[in-house]
């Protein structure tokens, strides 16, 4: 974009670029399609950093008088100055005494930037939230105008919360106090010292790129997906192929390129050419997990021909599927879909003939995706939740789903050969159980001559003479010849029998990537189906359902012992945020269609589980309310006709000082889900802006809540009003949209942002409660990305419900390390006076 005079009027009118070297910004600026920042050490009458953003054709600058900070905790004034040209992001010297800003000028930074909100509407409100790339400064920041009356324009330079900040004060100053670009210091610069010649590096079989000057990012526990005899289904969930290879995780950095194997062996060496392809990507460094393949067949990924591709030394292939740090960024937190989309931006400019591939992907259509994989002989997928963490252990968020059985195996001895020149007839295999080795069997097929050459010849180092099994048939034991089972075989297999022994085993290769103690029989998971209506003796988690046949959902026939079954499988989730609080029960004895009505007061003779408490009400008499305080205590109220758990916001260990904030977003008939969502982004924006953190859940009914988790500090007159104040605020500024009272009559055609759930004796709906609507709907907390993409706030009935039990919690992960602090209500009273 062209730079108009009258931009830069400021800085040329206070310049004489007759005495400064100092560009003059009449030159073309030059763009290199990322907006790039500057930081400039500054010694002039008082020694500050300069800060320049580009934008709109000019860099925007601020002094900071002490230097920035990576401490969260720190806030650095910073002056707005005049825009400065885009060439004086280059510009290192003296200015010469008597100009303007006469002093030392030492190129201290430089990198580029991303805005994290609209930039535009950010400068005119007075906050700028980005994400540095530099050298030095990285990761998340952000600039705050103060409201004064001085003359000048305040604002404060502040290092946000992420994997990049820094608990000392002057970290970043007093560790970096030379130019990046000379390598001098203030000193030689004033003195005219020539630029600092780089030091030849040592020659490497693979340099890094350029742009590799962060720290190798360090090998990690990778994540596993759980065997599965089913395909889930949904938009929440994407299916990948499932490669037939060795799984590994790049670490790229300025300590090189490191290839590290599932249980955390240096490769590198292993496998020809990726170590110099990986040095091709436009990164500072990364941590990418993916898996080694051969596809030297034509024919997709193959195990055997990946072992002859490693054996004499050709080239292999890295199939990418996931990303984990990016330029010293932790991305483990993000959303998988969001990961995957960062890591196709990464892979997105390299040539065409890498070995390095993206791993492509199909949102929903599971069994379709299965089906298709299966028809071209395929080994599986691989289905993933698509808001999931990267959890670096086996979950139910990553779910393997197989075309044929293969397993690893550990091979504990094996039987003779009467073949003439053959060294053994089969191997005797077994894995793990309960730190035992369980014969499972022998494997015979397969094996061709160089496969028998090279197991001979490990089997040899590893005779013992006792079995290493807990038992072994008779007539196999009798011949056996025993191994050290420390040796890992790949096999495929047709079935396992009812003895648990396998049928038919295939060999496909030695798997030295695996150690024999990670080795374990899979078992599939069972899917999740709706709870059969009675479960063997009528009993769930030890409680005694009576009348479990008993319609309850009379729309889809759900009985009572469906309710009961499903309380039992969420009971542990469900202890966690409705446990030791006091609890309203909706109850409906006669099923939905029935009189309904609720119950806060223990009566006698409630069943183990359900405890009490005793509260002062507001008229002075006290009374016991319910407390749920053991997982068979939400079975225990199903029994009882329960259909609904209404928690208090806090808990009866500190019952006057709330844990959390609940916005409750009711909307008036006829209003469109999406507008639900709009009020739900807008008040998490609000309270982004003062400092809390917030997470959604649809309720299972209209509505969404908005969730602030807190530490227990403040008291319930200081969290009310609190919440009053942020849900007026809202309704003010949108009085066409919301409404903040409870008046019907105001509610026509708006959203009630109901802020009483936070005042004391009120109560919201627990999460993972099942509603007593039609559909039995249960109310889910979801992440902001899939609160996106659904279409009713009662998209999780019963069997969808069961299946996020599997998957992290996203409230559950959300710590309370947050609260009604001092500087939050300050920067909602300015927010409110803007």
């Amino acid at each position: 974009m062209a730079v108009s005079a009258k931009r830069l009027a400021d800085y040329a009118a206070k310049r004489d670029f007759s005495k400064t070297a100092e560009p003059s910004g009449d030159s073309p600026p030059k763009t290199s399609g990322r907006p790039v920042f500057v930081v400039q050490k500054h010694d002039a009458r008082r020694l500050h950093y300069d800060f320049r953003l580009e934008w709109d054709g000019v860099l925007l600058s601020w002094a900071v008088t002490k230097g920035p900070s990576a401490d969260p905790s720190v806030k650095r004034l910073a002056v707005r100055t005049e825009d400065h040209p885009l060439d004086y992001g280059s510009f290192e010297g003296t200015i010469p005494a008597k100009q303007y800003g006469a002093g030392t000028v030492m190129l201290w930074d430089q990198g580029w930037w991303q805005p994290q909100d609209d930039f535009a509407e950010g400068l005119k409100s007075g906050k700028l939230k980005f994400v540095l790339h530099g050298q030095r400064m990285q990761g998340k920041w952000t600039l705050v105008r103060m409201h004064t009356k001085e003359k000048r324009e305040n604002w404060l330079l502040i290092k946000e919360h992420d994997s990049l900040e820094e608990d000392t004060e002057d970290g970043l100053i007093e560790r970096y106090d030379t130019s990046i670009a000379t390598g001098r210091s203030m000193v030689d610069i004033a003195a005219g010292k020539a630029a600092a010649k780089p030091k030849p590096k040592k020659p490497s079989k693979a340099k890094a790129k350029p742009g590799f000057n962060l720290a190798t990012p360090k090998f990690r526990k990778p994540q596993l997906a759980k065997l599965s005899d089913h395909v889930p289904e949904g938009d929440d969930w994407l299916h990948e192929t499932k490669f037939d290879g060795y799984r590994c995780l790049a670490a790229l950095g300025k300590g090189g390129t490191k290839l590290y194997t599932r249980s955390g062996l240096d490769w590198t060496d292993r496998y020809a050419g990726l170590d110099e392809a990986f040095a091709e990507l436009d990164c500072r460094s990364a941590l990418i997990d993916g898996e080694v393949v051969s596809v030297s067949n034509g024919k997709g990924s193959n195990f055997s021909a990946l072992q002859r591709d490693l054996e004499q030394g050709r080239p292999v292939i890295f199939m990418a599927f996931d990303l984990l740090e990016l330029d010293g960024e932790k991305l483990d937190k993000r959303p998988l879909i969001e990961r995957k989309e960062a890591l196709a931006s990464l892979l997105a400019e390299q040539s065409k003939d890498t070995p390095i591939r993206y791993s492509e992907h199909v949102v929903g259509h599971g069994p379709e995706v299965f089906k298709a994989i299966e028809k071209a002989g395929g080994e599986g997928i691989i289905s993933k939740a698509c808001d999931s963490v990267y959890a670096g252990s086996r979950s139910g968020s990553w779910l393997k789903i197989k075309t044929r059985l293969r397993q690893e195996f550990i091979v504990g001895g094996y039987s003779p050969s009467q073949a003439k020149g053959r060294p053994f007839a089969s191997l005797l295999v077994g894995s793990l159980e309960n730190g035992v080795l369980r014969y499972r069997g022998r494997v015979g097929g397969g094996l061709g001559e160089r496969d028998l050459d090279k197991l001979s010849s490990l089997m040899g180092t590893r005779t013992r003479q006792t079995s290493p099994f807990d038992e072994v048939p008779a007539d196999i034991a009798r011949a056996a010849h025993w191994l050290t089972p420390d040796l890992v075989i790949e096999v495929d297999y047709a079935e396992l029998t009812d003895q648990g022994s396998i049928r038919h085993g295939i060999f496909r290769g030695v798997r030295e990537d695996k150690e024999a103690s990670m080795v374990k029989l899979e078992k599939p998971d069972m899917p999740k189906e709706p709870a059969t209506s009675e479960h063997e003796d009528g009993s769930f988690l030890g409680v005694r359902i009576s009348h479990p046949d008993r319609v309850v959902f009379a729309d889809n026939g759900y009985t009572k012992g469906d309710v009961a079954s499903y309380y039992a499988k969420a009971a542990e989730r469900m202890l966690g945020f409705a446990g030791n609080r006091p609890v309203s029960l909706l109850r409906c004895p006669d099923g939905t269609d029935g009189d309904c009505f609720f119950q806060k007061h223990a009566g006698q003779g409630f069943p183990d589980g359900i405890g009490s408490v005793d509260i002062e009400e507001s008229s002075g008499k006290t009374e016991p309310y319910m407390v749920i305080e053991k997982p068979e205590g939400f079975v225990a109220a199903a029994q009882m006709g329960s259909i609904e758990f209404h928690i208090w916001g806090s808990r009866t260990d500190a019952l006057e000082k709330p844990d959390r904030l609940v916005f409750d977003l009711d909307p008036d008939e006829g209003l469109d889900f999406a507008e639900v969502k709009t009020a739900a982004k807008q008040l998490r924006k609000m309270l982004a802006e003062i400092g809390l953190d917030s997470l959604p859940m649809v309720t299972g009914g209209k509505g969404v809540h908005v969730i602030v988790p807190l530490r227990r500090i403040a008291e319930w007159e200081t969290v009310a009003f609190f919440a009053r104040t942020i849900a007026t605020h809202l309704a003010e500024r949108h009085p066409d949209r919301y409404v903040a009272t409870m008046s019907k009559a105001k509610r026509k055609g708006k959203i009630f942002i109901d802020w009483l759930r936070n005042e004391r004796g009120a109560t919201a709906v627990a999460p993972y409660s099942i509603r007593a609507r039609q559909g039995a709907p249960v109310a889910i907390p979801v992440t902001w990305p899939q609160l996106a993409r659904l279409s009713s706030a009662n998209s999780f009935e019963i069997p969808k419900a069961l299946k996020r039990l599997d998957l992290p919690c996203p409230l559950q992960a959300m710590a309370a390390s947050q609260s009604i602090s001092h500087s939050v209500v300050e920067a909602l009273e300015k927010l409110i006076n803007r």
